[in-house]
């Protein structure tokens, strides 16, 4: 198919490119003017223009077969909701205006699994789960899950359409440019001491993602999600950074935070807040890492054909991406 690939500069549209191109799709990525991705894939494959702008999207749609949907605002220290509308909630609106000028039937559109409410050790959340605090309160979660409910209910008038949702855990993996969740290792990574909240994520290879996004092209039902995570590394934050030091063969002791100290560090960024300051500190962010997430992906792996690598695998090839990219610089 000949893909219009919205969000390719980033961690989890770099390697829905990387899946695409080998899997012998034609690629349209669109990204910001100035952006270097063009330097790591073919010139041809890459456009510039502001996905944010509708004339954008029906201007490279056409002729395309198929939209993929990675594009996302996800900092946490942007101070209101308004900062994540635009790409999180109206460009679902501008994709399916676009497929519906261009005749475009297919779309596949990465949201996250936070907008279905989390489980538990002992049962784990599926698809139909609602929204769970402190999920629901944050601007990040709520602003894809109304892109979701843009699309979802437009697939609803539509038989004849395939539009699939799906929604990763917490990626790590390589080709995470920014780095955006890999941040997450190298705050840990080679210290002799570590701190973590009590808290854990639904952690994920990006490739097993990717993979899922690509047969989600044609696989999947209409107007379903599904949860894209690893059934064995749900873990809290104390155990992965634990797992990385055995992976990347480093000693480290990591210390659990109290919640009362957490709570008081989210009040004192709500306060910065306040004041103008930008701080990913916050009342409801602290809240997401005291939260232990559990989630059940089997209907990823049955329909979609998603594959569970070892997450280990995942923390070695991010680290050993980022040092091959520093040695050539």
């Amino acid at each position: 198919m000949k893909v219009l690939l919205l969000g390719a500069t980033g961690l989890l549209g770099h390697n829905v490119l990387r899946q695409l191109t080998a899997t012998g799709h034609e690629v349209v990525a669109v990204v910001r003017k100035g952006s270097s991705l063009h330097l790591r894939v073919p010139e041809r494959m890459v456009v510039e223009g502001d996905i944010s702008r509708p004339e954008t999207l029906t201007r490279y749609a056409a002729g395309c077969d198929a939209i993929v949907n990675c594009a996302g605002v996800t900092d946490m220290s942007l101070p209101g909701r308004q900062y994540y509308h635009e790409i999180n909630t109206l460009l679902c609106s501008s994709i399916i205006d676009a497929m519906n000028t261009h005749g475009i039937k297919r779309l596949v559109h990465a949201s996250t699994v936070n907008t279905i409410g989390n489980g538990t050790e002992k049962r784990a959340s599926d698809e139909s789960a609602p929204i769970r605090s402190p999920f629901r309160e944050s601007y990040y979660a709520d602003s894809k899950l109304q892109g979701e409910r843009i699309l979802r209910q437009e697939a609803s008038r539509h038989a004849d359409w395939h539009l699939v949702v799906v929604n990763p855990g917490y990626m790590i993996g390589p080709m995470d440019v920014k780095p955006s969740s890999g941040r997450m290792l190298l705050m840990a990574y080679r210290h002799w001491l570590a701190v973590a909240p009590k808290g854990g994520k639904a952690f994920v290879d990006v490739r097993d993602v990717a993979a899922a996004m690509v047969n989600a092209l044609e696989r999947g039902t209409n107007g379903e999600r599904y949860i894209a995570v690893n059934s064995t590394a749900q873990l809290t934050i104390k155990q992965l950074y634990q797992l990385q030091a055995q992976t990347m063969g480093y000693r480290q002791w990591v210390l659990e935070l109290p919640d009362w100290l957490l709570r008081t560090a989210g009040m004192a960024g709500d306060m910065l807040r306040k004041l103008g300051v930008r701080t990913e500190l916050s009342t409801n962010n602290v809240q997401q890492l005291m939260v232990h997430e559990h989630y059940d992906n089997r209907r990823a792996i049955a329909e979609l054909g998603m594959p569970e690598t070892d997450i280990a695998v995942a923390i070695r090839d991010f680290h050993q991406w980022r040092e091959t990219q520093q040695s050539k610089q």
